[in-house]
C-alpha cells in the first residue's frame, strides 16, 4: 500500500497569535511546537518592523518567515506612516529581504478615498514588480441592529473583485455571515493563503478562536484544501490573549496546530482511498465490490 501524499502546504504561526506577548515569543513557540514558519504581522512592536532583528530570530530558531501581514489594521494606522501605498512598498521590501512568499493586505477603508479608487489597479501594478504574492483578505461588514455598515472599499468580499490572489480568513467569514466553503470553492485557484481560525459571528466580535471552538467549517475547509492539492500557506491567526501564562498559550497553539494537521491529512487520505461502489439488498446480499 502506497503512503498517503499530503500536499506541500506549510502550517504557519502568525505573530498576532501570541499577543499580548511580543514578536520574539512567536518564533520561540513556533519552533518548540513544530510549526513550519512564521507570518509577521507588522505592528507597533518595534521588532515586527525591523528586518535585521526578524532575520536574526528566524536564523536562531530555525523558523523561516513565510509571509508578511502589512500594517493595514485600524490599530496599525500610524505604523510606517499614514500613506497606505508606502506601507505596501515597505511590506514588499521586507518580504523580499526575508524570503517571504506572501504579503497579506486588507482592502482600503472607505475614508481612504483615493487609495480605495486605485486599490485594485495599484495592487496589480505592484504585483508586476515582484515575485512576492499580494493576497487580499476577505473582510466583513459591521451589523448594527437592523443596519449593515461596510467600512471597506471597493468591497469587503473578494468574490466581487478580480484579485489574482486572495487570503481567506474564517473568523472574518463568521463576521460577514458568509458561507466559507462556498467562498473557497468559488475562489478556486485564486485562494492562495488561508488564515485558519474560528468564530461564532456574534456581537460583532472578530473572535479568531482556536479552530473547532466556533461555528465555522474549519475541518471541512482543511479537507477540501487537501483534496484539491492546495499548496499555499495555512496560517494560524488565533487569539490567545486570555491565556493565563506562556504554558497555557502554548497548549492552545499546540491544539490549533494538531487540529490543522489532522484535518488536512484527513482530506488527503480521503482523496487517496478509492470510493467503494456497492449496495446491500433487503435480504442482506451485497452487489458490487465493497473492498476499498
Amino acid at each position: 500500500m502506497s503512503a498517503i501524499q499530503v500536499p506541500d502546504a506549510p502550517v504557519v504561526l502568525s505573530t498576532a497569535s501570541v499577543y499580548p506577548e511580543k514578536t520574539p515569543a512567536a518564533f520561540e513557540i513556533a519552533a518548540r511546537l513544530g510549526y513550519d514558519g512564521i507570518e509577521v504581522l507588522v505592528s507597533s512592536d518595534p521588532v515586527s518592523q525591523d528586518i535585521e532583528m526578524l532575520r536574526r530570530l528566524s536564523d536562531y530558531h530555525g523558523i523561516p518567515i513565510l509571509a508578511v501581514h502589512s500594517p493595514c489594521l485600524i490599530i496599525t494606522q500610524r505604523v510606517w506612516g499614514r500613506d497606505p501605498w508606502g506601507k505596501l512598498i515597505r511590506s514588499k521590501e521586507m518580504a523580499e529581504a526575508l524570503g517571504a512568499k506572501t504579503i497579506v493586505v486588507h482592502p482600503a477603508f472607505r475614508w481612504q478615498r483615493e487609495y480605495a479608487r486605485e486599490f485594485e489597479n495599484g495592487i496589480a501594478r505592484m504585483q508586476d514588480e515582484t515575485d512576492v504574492v499580494f493576497a487580499v483578505e476577505n473582510m466583513y461588514p459591521v451589523h448594527m441592529r437592523d443596519r449593515e455598515v461596510v467600512p471597506y472599499a471597493p468591497s469587503w468580499n473578494p468574490l466581487d473583485r478580480d484579485y489574482p490572489d486572495v487570503t481567506l480568513d474564517l473568523s472574518h467569514t463568521a463576521m460577514s455571515r458568509s458561507d466559507a466553503m462556498d467562498m473557497a470553492r468559488k475562489l478556486g485557484g485564486r485562494l492562495s493563503h488561508v488564515h485558519m481560525a474560528d468564530g461564532t459571528g456574534g456581537q460583532n466580535l472578530d473572535e479568531h478562536l482556536i479552530p473547532g471552538r466556533g461555528g465555522q467549517p474549519c475541518a471541512e475547509l482543511l479537507e477540501h484544501l487537501a483534496s484539491t492539492g492546495y499548496e499555499g500557506q495555512i496560517v494560524l491567526e488565533v487569539s490567545t490573549r486570555k491565556a493565563a501564562d506562556r504554558e497555557a498559550r502554548q497548549l492552545e497553539l499546540a491544539e490549533a496546530l494538531a487540529f490543522t494537521r489532522l484535518h488536512f491529512a484527513a482530506g488527503a487520505r480521503a482523496q487517496a482511498v478509492p470510493q467503494r461502489r456497492f449496495s446491500v439488498g433487503a435480504d442482506g446480499t451485497v452487489s458490487g465490490d465493497p473492498r476499498p
